[in-house]
């Protein structure tokens, strides 16, 4: 009884584990941005702005693309920050700046990064002139 108990058990936490890498691997990360999930709130209000995020994962390499409308003016910066839904947080990963919808490009990921994304502390922020502090905003997920 106890041997089924401890098979149980190692093929839950290898279920989990190939699971989370899995989430980290051949899939890829993505986020929808719109100013509803900005943190802090927009100092220049820019209601109908929206954007994607999309990106495949291989290895330690993170191919992503960025398009985005209706912002208040030009982007001035895109960045992948920690921090979690609600939360501001610190630049980890600096996309573009300036940026124009659909910029494209790649970066490592580190093993800190790919944790981060499995607990859902990631999310991609576009900033402008008029929100220096993020215009549109969009938590990462698989």
């Amino acid at each position: 009884m106890r041997k089924l108990v401890l098979l149980l058990v190692a093929v839950g936490v290898l279920s989990v584990t190939a699971a989370s890498l899995a989430a980290t691997r051949g899939a890829g990360w993505s986020a929808k941005l719109n100013a509803t999930q900005e943190v802090p709130k927009q100092a220049v209000k820019a209601p109908a702005a929206h954007g994607s995020f999309t990106s495949t994962v291989s290895g330690n390499t993170l191919n992503w693309k960025l398009t985005f409308s209706k912002l208040s003016g030009p982007a001035s910066a895109a960045h992948i920050h920690v921090g979690a839904m609600g939360a501001a947080g610190n630049v980890i990963v600096p996309l573009c700046g300036p940026c124009k919808s659909g910029a494209s490009g790649s970066a490592k990921l580190t093993a800190v990064l790919k944790k981060d994304f499995t607990k859902h502390l990631l999310y991609v922020n576009v900033h402008t002139a008029k929100n220096p502090n993020g215009e549109i905003r969009g938590q990462l997920g698989g």
